[in-house]
């Protein structure tokens, strides 16, 4: 503990001095005030010993120089004085002073009063430590806070892009959102959007939305069907999610053309299909259970499936939204939210929202609150520019082996490198068609001797990957050639895709008697490439792509 003397009497000093050297107590002197600040400036000093009448700079002016300097911890300033008017302690109180001591010193009385503010300055001294301690912490939380949400925000993209389909709204309890919100679009122009929340909310929450929409983004750019992002989705938050942790999710594709959706609903509330006035044409309910639950083998891959027009939309929910309540305990619920859709014609996420806040009338919030209204619209491609074609011919050749077969799905980066070439960018969603259905016929069916009508059995679908699985970690001796021929004169592209495999019994030149169109299937080919061919073989497919016909 340092104690400074602050008198212009050499001999009060030296005895004050003597007597708390006595007690163990580092001391200091000063002659005046100035003197004393100066020491201030430069020690550490506990408690001030301060005569009131004094040269140069007096007690009173003094004291209050030093609180104001010194106010992150507490300073005792103790008064040494031989006056006894009250108007005198009334003064030394206002400037900043803690106590008194008269002369001639008590040594009894100045230890006790020495010691009683001593308790008061490690106190003190201890209070500013923590809170330096807790503003550290707090400053460190603040920026790893910035930081994660930063992350967050530029991981979960396209959010803003597709305003004329999708109006949501996203509220979390806390500073991170355990719901997301993911929009995208394949290259062949379908609308993907997919609502999920985590069990809790806050951080611990917001976890599984980073590697769930790495997914999500990289499923939807290869044009994957919706049950195949959900199981996908799925298997990465198995693994990664604690047992007591899952994500209940709604995901829909909508075409391009706007006239159909495919829906996976695993554990949100009820998703509804209405009209422009609000009024419910169709309940979608929940068909499976929540991702991150089950294991590969045993998830459920149904999907629903059902036409819509430009008249129609459709409104997804998280639970928030539903288990809100107001003061005397009651749920917002399915009956309100169904009657908010109807409150006035095209029904905005805000006036959603905004009926939901009302009811809770100033309940905290205790969950995060997301609302999804996906107009039933026509997806616009990205603006292009005219395009300039190529004079430059070009052949473009891959040949696959089983080891690249079973690492690769080379359809995306084929993609890439043609829509490099001046002109192709505005095709891109038909080439990427093209490749991905005659590239994947030709490993499931040709290389791997898969049959499609695996998947029309009970629980097919389920079959028919697992079947898949298996038989491609087992490949050998397998190829997959690839084949592209560009033709500036006649602004045409020409696909090969050969295969190793049996391939089919054709006698017409078509596909119609091939087992392998299930789904999409190679049908579509023919809507999309201006001509396709098959050999005799039935393991080779040929398509001419007109480039100015589907530009006009």
């Amino acid at each position: 503990m340092h104690i400074l003397v602050v008198d212009d009497q050499p001999l009060n000093c030296m005895l004050l001095k003597v007597m708390l050297m006595q007690q163990n107590y580092e001391v200091s002197t000063a002659a005046n005030g100035v003197e004393a600040l100066a020491i201030l400036d430069q020690q550490s000093i506990d408690i001030v010993l301060l005569d009131v009448i004094m040269p140069v700079m007096d007690g009173y002016e003094t004291a209050a120089k030093i609180k104001q300097r010194h106010n992150e911890v507490h300073l005792p300033i103790i008064f040494i004085t031989a006056l006894e008017d009250q108007s005198s302690f009334e003064r030394c109180l206002e400037v900043g002073g803690d106590d008194f001591i008269h002369k001639p010193f008590d040594k009894v009385i100045l230890t006790a009063k020495i010691k009683a503010h001593s308790r008061t300055r490690k106190l003190s001294l201890k209070t500013h430590e923590q809170n330096k301690l807790l503003e550290y912490h707090y400053n460190q939380t603040e920026r790893e806070h910035e930081i994660v949400e930063h992350i967050f925000n530029n991981a979960l993209e396209n959010q803003n892009k597709f305003t004329d389909n999708i109006d949501f709204h996203l509220s979390p309890a806390s500073m991170f959102n355990g719901d997301m919100c993911l929009i995208g679009q394949s290259p062949i122009g379908s609308l993907y959007c997919m609502l999920g929340d985590f069990t809790g909310h806050g951080l611990a929450a917001a976890v599984g939305a980073l590697p769930a929409s790495k997914v999500f983004y990289t499923m939807v750019n290869k044009g994957m069907a919706v049950s195949d992002i959900a199981a996908e989705v799925n298997a990465v938050l198995v693994q990664l999610l604690p047992g007591h942790m899952f994500c209940a999710a709604t995901i829909i594709e909508l075409s391009s053309s706007g006239k159909s959706v495919s829906a996976w609903l695993g554990g949100l509330p009820d998703a509804y299909l209405i009209d422009q006035q609000g009024s419910v044409l169709k309940t979608l309910e929940s068909q499976h259970m929540a991702l991150g639950i089950l294991e590969g083998d045993e998830f459920e891959r149904e999907l629903i499936h059902f036409e819509v027009d430009t008249s129609m939309r459709l409104a997804l929910a998280t639970d928030g939204i539903i288990e809100t309540t107001n003061k005397n305990g009651e749920f917002f619920a399915e009956q309100r939210f169904i009657k908010a859709l109807a409150s006035k014609p095209k029904v905005t996420s805000q006036d959603m929202i905004a009926q939901v806040t009302k009811f809770a009338h100033g309940s905290k919030q205790q969950d995060d609150l997301s609302l999804v209204l996906f107009n039933c619209l026509a997806v616009p491609p990205a603006a292009e520019e005219q395009a300039v074609y190529s004079r430059l011919p070009f052949n473009f050749s891959l040949t696959l082996n089983s080891r690249q077969i079973k690492q690769t799905d080379p359809v995306l980066e084929i993609v890439e490198v043609l829509t490099r070439v001046g002109g192709l960018k505005e095709h891109r969603s038909d080439i990427f068609l093209l490749l991905s259905e005659a590239y994947n016929n030709a490993l499931d069916h040709g290389v791997l001797g898969l049959d499609s009508n695996i998947k029309n059995k009970e629980d097919g679908f389920i079959e028919y990957y697992q079947l898949r699985e298996a038989t491609l970690a087992k490949l050998v001796d397998a190829l997959i050639i690839v084949d592209i021929r560009y033709c500036p004169d006649t602004l045409c592209l020409y696909f090969i895709i050969c295969d190793s495999g049996n391939g089919f019994s054709n006698t017409d030149g078509n596909a119609s008697c091939n087992n392998r169109d299930h789904g999409r299937g190679l049908s579509i080919l023919e809507e999309i490439a201006e001509q396709v061919t098959y050999n005799s073989s039935g393991n080779q497919i040929e398509m001419c792509y007109r480039l100015l016909q589907q530009q006009s």
